[in-house]
């Protein structure tokens, strides 16, 4: 087995930082931590070391028309407008497409200290929604972007049967997401043995939202797989929360608390508009809220109640969601930001007296790894996955930053990303800030935008 061993003179460990840590790594896992290591030879030396997070959130191939929707229509513009976009985008991307957008995007993620995707996976079917041959086709496309790329992989196969509440008949331009409860079943089944092959890969379930699966669908979505953790979309924009009353008498996250068992293998995407009942009631399930804060800003969805929801003892993390804009601080930062609008103050989330970087990133981290499947083991300890992230202590943002002062910096002092080197699953992906594959996984991607420009 192969043996990589780091000497960082800062890490961040689960307890905090600490000085001159020695991590010694085989295979995909950190076999042994030590403090106060003296350099030996053979060490790769690192000035700082923090864990690599999951993101737990992404549609990959959005990741092809972001940009596009800057342009502002005839009217209100809304998220319910760039939904049109997005699936005219949706119905010309083949196979080879998908990979090669989804290679770009992980290639970027390693680079902005993302480790592992949740990969929350609807586009199914042929252009025409004629299911391929083999109906997890596309779940291949993305299990070969990880594989070329070195992304750790939960892939979360989505149930989206209707276009909303009550069982309304889906539309045309959602006919590459359809299944019915029995075809979703191969696909789940399909879409496992995609995971064979690839190291520490991950295997979740999806039931779109309450729009999109009905009642019983979403029972029996939840149901297929009942270890796995259980992903969902809702009470992202305010019209889907009056339309759930005017469907069902309740708001969406209270209508799930009544119906659903929810509890810690749930991750719930977005949750934005909830009231202070419901805010409690999530937290007090153990499930994760998926907050994808510079995707909700840019589609102008809300602000979730971070405050109430973290002082209840809720549990978080993040993704990129539509994949606009791709980091680990970016997200981080976006999320304190809309909180100090929101609430005209400073340093909102952390409890007084705490680093705010700190705690952002401690909380995101292990609800990451929640979410997408990886239990307690997250972080830089003996056992856990060998997720790592190498920053440069010379870089303007981080001269003479210690300890949680580096977090700090990370997140909101940067303006150019500190990240030098990344380690997924134990291996090298990032080397001087660039993906060690990044100009050939560019020449794809360049040609499948070309090829999208003609057709949209």
């Amino acid at each position: 087995m192969p043996e990589t061993i780091l000497l960082a003179k800062q890490a961040l460990l689960p307890e905090g930082f600490a000085e001159d840590v020695r991590i010694t790594i085989k295979g995909s896992r950190i076999a042994s931590v030590e403090r106060h290591a003296p350099p030996e030879p053979g060490d790769e030396r690192v000035d700082i070391l923090i864990p690599g997070m999951a993101n737990l959130h992404s549609h990959a191939f959005q990741r092809a028309m972001a940009g596009l929707a800057e342009v502002r229509g005839p009217g209100r513009d809304t998220f319910w407008t760039w939904r049109d976009l997005m699936y005219r985008v949706a119905l010309t991307l083949d196979p080879e497409d998908v990979a090669a957008v989804a290679a770009q995007l992980y290639a970027e993620m390693l680079e902005g200290g993302f480790t592992r995707v949740g990969e929350f996976h609807y586009l199914h079917h042929a252009p025409d929604g004629t299911p391929y041959a083999d109906v997890a086709e596309l779940a291949a496309s993305i299990a070969e972007a990880t594989s070329e790329t070195g992304l750790g992989l939960t892939l979360i196969p989505v149930l989206y049967a209707h276009s909303d509440f009550g069982g309304v008949p889906p539309s045309d331009g959602q006919r590459r997401f359809l299944n019915d409860p029995e075809r979703f079943a191969r696909l789940v089944e399909a879409s496992e043995t995609k995971l064979a092959n690839l190291s520490e890969a991950r295997l979740g379930i999806a039931a779109h939202s309450l729009r999109a699966a009905s009642p019983e669908e979403l029972q029996f979505a939840a149901g297929l797989k009942p270890n796995a953790p259980f992903h969902m979309h809702i009470s992202e924009q305010v019209r889907e929360v009056e339309d759930c009353v005017g469907w069902s008498g309740r708001r969406p996250i209270e209508w799930l608390l009544d119906h659903a068992p929810v509890d810690s293998r749930w991750c719930l995407i977005h949750a934005t508009h909830m009231t202070p009942a419901e805010t409690t009631g999530l937290a007090q399930t153990g499930a994760v809220a998926g907050l994808c804060p510079v995707t909700e800003a840019n589609l102008g969805d809300g602000t979730f109640p971070a405050p109430d929801f973290i002082e209840s003892g809720g549990r978080f993390g993040v993704g990129s969601d539509s994949n606009i804009l791709i980091g680990v601080a970016d997200e981080l930062r976006q999320l304190e930001y809309a909180q100090r609008l929101a609430h005209r103050a400073r340093n909102v989330i952390a409890p007084p007296g705490a680093s705010n970087g700190r705690t952002l990133f401690q909380a995101a981290l292990a609800g990451g790894a929640q979410a997408t499947g990886l239990g307690k083991r997250a972080g830089i300890a003996e056992g856990a996955l060998a997720d790592l992230v190498s920053l440069k202590a010379d870089h303007p943002a981080l001269l003479g930053r210690r300890g949680d002062a580096i977090l700090d910096a990370f997140i909101f002092g940067a303006s150019r990303s500190p990240i030098n080197c990344v380690w997924a699953l134990g291996k090298k992906q990032v080397d001087s800030g660039r993906h060690i594959m990044a100009d050939q996984i560019f020449t794809r991607f360049k040609s499948a935008v070309e090829r999208l420009s003609q057709r949209i």
